[in-house]
């Protein structure tokens, strides 16, 4: 087993400015597209790192703008009409894999290390990183550790080739960590990153549930089949009979075959098990209305699972952490790092993946032991605060970068 230490929650990581230097380090963070909602905890670790790096973002897209703004976001579709063309046809002949305006943007700015986010990215900008000579980070995020080598066996060797040339690998926790190993990682180039949530902006109201008053759940992820969506429901379904009951759905499908078949099978559960007058589907929605209607549930419902094609969470769902933060009950599986997020009985609840009577179990405990939530909700909160807090995780990934960036007396970040 992989066994991975990082700062300590009680220390604040100490972060000293080059004297030798006014210059700030500046990061070009490579992203196909900024920036879609189920992707904003890549924005929130982006703002939060120290001030002593200057952040640019390349992509090949943008939307969502008006959400996620920042600073230096550089778009593909902003260069000219020649340049986009040439590079893309470079791109579809095969004479290079990265699009030479990432080059063009990272000699204007005088880029110092290059962070590509998702492992298939990061492969994408080998040629590019190995030529420019130029510091490169890669971190790992889900679908990209499980997914892509089970359904592209191609994968395997493209990572080897990553792993072999990148200067660290960033991944989730623990259970990501062994996956990586597993496909060939060095140990000595991993080191865990926490994902993190604004802790400040996310208010702390812990849950009540009165006897007699309907339960509400909230069920919040992208419609596929590693969300578990149709488990929650099977387990709703159960329920629905022994109490009143209110259910919210917040996401939605794809363009995706796959993801388009799951929307499919979530709907056809509400109906199987008679919750059509119970569940409310609202679609994908900003954050600001995700909080919103956490406020008016009692408790989340996230029971993900290993799909039948490889595709896992690879670490944890980001909107567990959020949802802990807000006072929420977390009813979840023992599923990838959620259990580095959700200690089973202290912060939560897990169930084995896929287990139904599990998760009725757990949903019948939190309805009959109300007194017993107000413990669980602080030690949750407490958690998010000490291990998942997006500035602590911000100073963390600023130590790593200024251990890319030359001879310091930097302390060291997360190493195995």
């Amino acid at each position: 087993m992989i066994k991975l230490t990082s700062v300590p929650a009680t220390e604040e990581p100490e972060l000293r400015s080059n004297p030798a230097s006014q210059d700030k380090i500046r990061i070009f963070h490579s992203i196909a597209r900024w920036l879609p909602r189920t992707e904003n905890w890549i924005w929130n670790l982006l703002r939060s790192v120290p001030s002593e790096f200057e952040n640019h973002v390349f992509c090949e897209d943008t939307e969502n703008l008006e959400e996620f703004s920042l600073p230096n976001i550089h778009s593909f579709r902003e260069a000219s009409r020649l340049r986009f063309l040439w590079d893309l046809g470079l791109r579809k002949l095969k004479v290079r894999r990265h699009l030479g305006f990432l080059t063009t943007l990272t000699r204007q700015h005088n880029a110092t290390v290059l962070h590509s986010h998702f492992g298939n990215h990061g492969w994408t900008n080998l040629g590019f990183a190995k030529r420019s000579g130029i510091k490169h980070l890669v971190t790992f995020y889900g679908f990209d550790v499980n997914y892509l080598p089970q359904v592209d066996p191609a994968w395997g060797e493209r990572y080897r080739e990553l792993f072999a040339q990148c200067d660290r690998v960033l991944c989730e926790g623990p259970h990501m960590a062994g996956c990586l190993v597993r496909l060939g990682c060095p140990e000595s180039k991993l080191r865990v990153q926490h994902l993190g949530v604004c802790v400040d902006e996310i208010e702390f109201r812990p849950r009540a549930f009165l006897s007699g008053q309907p339960l509400r759940v909230l069920i919040a992820a992208s419609f596929q089949e590693k969300k578990g969506i149709p488990y929650a429901l099977e387990a709703l379904g159960r329920l629905r009979q022994e109490l009143q009951l209110q259910v919210t759905i917040i996401g939605d499908a794809n363009s995706e075959i796959r993801s388009q078949l799951e929307k499919k099978r979530i709907l056809a559960a509400v109906g199987r098990y008679g919750l059509q007058s119970h569940v409310n589907v609202l679609g994908y929605q900003t954050h600001q209305e995700l909080l919103a209607q956490a406020y008016q549930h009692h408790i989340f419902l996230s029971p993900s699972v290993s799909a039948s094609d490889g595709d896992t969470e690879g670490g944890a769902p980001v909107t567990i952490i959020e949802m802990a933060a807000t006072g929420m009950p977390i009813v979840s599986t023992a599923h990838c790092d959620i259990p580095e997020v959700i200690q089973h009985g202290i912060t939560g609840m897990l169930a084995p993946e896929r287990d139904v009577d599990a998760l009725v179990q757990h949903l019948r405990w939190l309805v009959s032991h109300p007194t017993k939530w107000e413990a669980m909700l602080r030690a949750g909160r407490q958690r998010m605060e000490s291990e998942f807090n997006v500035q602590v995780q911000g100073k963390r990934l600023a130590l790593l970068y200024a251990e890319l960036t030359g001879p310091t007396n930097h302390s060291q970040g997360s190493r195995p």
